[in-house]
């Protein structure tokens, strides 16, 4: 029973246990909603998505909340995972008519290539640092946008065929085009589903929360807190930030696959810089190294736009009159010295249970 109580309130796991606690209780209470009461289409239709962000916000914070390094190309690898998962998924239909193993399958492809594309980019761009590394990772976001904005490929019982920036494809009959350039994917089978989704955030959960307690992730704050400490008791920068940067790029795959899986068409022109500055809005949001604050702040920006779609040309003007307002007051002194107390007593009880 002590064990029980230590994982629940103990000082080591209190944050991992409030953000797995969050996500499942969101999930039991619009499960109950969506089964008992009849929602709007609106509310059903946003779901995926939402899970889908907060997946890509959680993974641009282990590589700017914890290894400290700004990137802006995030939604190149969510691009990357994104039309990787349906290239995958439209060749498997032939041999797997199971949606479930499809999907999974798709989410673990986007993943790996976009861990391979960000292990790639790593290499040149993790030797700048701070506004140097912004700009670099944006110019490698734009370069994924428009190579896949050239990209033509087909599927057929020949095999798969492949043309880059002309159309030069000829597919035999029962074949179909999986990329078609700027027009990126049309009749793609939507395979996603909000408790995919929510399986996908506790699995990005448990991935963050293991590697930052891990002797790795210990050294990734290290060289963010101060590079000049860590190499001198013998970390290796380079390999902890590039570690960083790879899973954060993996991560963020498995979402854009999910993401593009809910879609029945996905053009490249999506993945742009205002979808990576979308991103980085809801990290800052939710505070730097906070995963529950990002969760929260996530699912609160991308459905506040949502609810205020009726109010049309003054939707966007609202939202960022309510982005501003907030971020003033959560940078409030008096507030954070408020938060702090708050958290000093929680940190009391759970000490009081060990």
């Amino acid at each position: 029973m002590k064990n029980f109580i230590d994982i629940l309130f103990g000082k080591k796991n209190i944050k991992r246990t409030i953000s797995f606690a969050i996500v499942i209780l969101a999930y039991v209470i619009i499960t109950v909603l969506t089964n008992t009461i009849r929602v709007s289409r609106l509310f059903s239709s946003i779901l995926v998505p939402v899970c889908c962000y907060i997946v890509l916000a959680l993974s641009l914070n282990l590589c700017v909340g914890f290894s400290g390094e700004l990137s802006l190309g995030h939604a190149g690898f969510m691009a990357v995972g994104g039309f990787t998962a349906i290239v995958v998924s439209g060749i498997l239909s032939y041999s797997i008519p199971n949606t479930i193993i499809r999907l999974l399958i798709a989410i673990i492809a986007g993943g790996l290539v976009s861990g391979l594309f960000g292990l790639v980019i790593s290499i040149p761009v993790l030797k700048l640092s701070g506004d140097y590394l912004a700009i670099v990772t944006l110019a490698f976001g734009q370069i994924i946008k428009s190579i896949i904005n050239n990209v033509y490929l087909g599927y057929d019982a020949q095999g798969i065929h492949f043309s880059f920036v002309t159309n030069t494809i000829e597919l035999a009959e029962g074949g179909r085009m999986l990329l078609l350039g700027p027009m990126g994917s049309v009749d793609v089978e939507k395979i996603s589903s909000f408790t995919a989704g929510f399986i996908l955030i506790l699995f990005v959960l448990f991935v963050i929360y293991t590697l930052i307690g891990s002797k790795n992730g210990r050294a990734i704050t290290a060289a963010r807190d101060n590079r000049i400490a860590a190499e001198s008791i013998g970390i290796n920068i380079t390999k902890t930030k590039t570690l960083a940067f790879v899973v954060s790029a993996v991560l963020a795959g498995m979402g854009g696959a999910l993401y593009a899986l809910n879609n029945t068409s996905l053009q490249p022109s999506k993945f742009d810089f205002n979808t990576s500055i979308s991103i980085l809005v809801y990290v800052v949001f939710g505070g730097l190294g906070n995963i529950t604050g990002t969760i929260i702040a996530t699912s609160i920006l991308y459905v506040l736009p949502e609810l205020l779609r009726s109010l049309q040309d003054y939707r966007m003007l609202i939202y960022s009159v309510v982005l501003i307002a907030i971020m003033l007051i959560t940078n409030n002194t008096y507030l954070g010295q408020v938060i702090q107390k708050v958290k000093l007593i929680f940190m009391k009880k759970g000490d009081s249970h060990e």
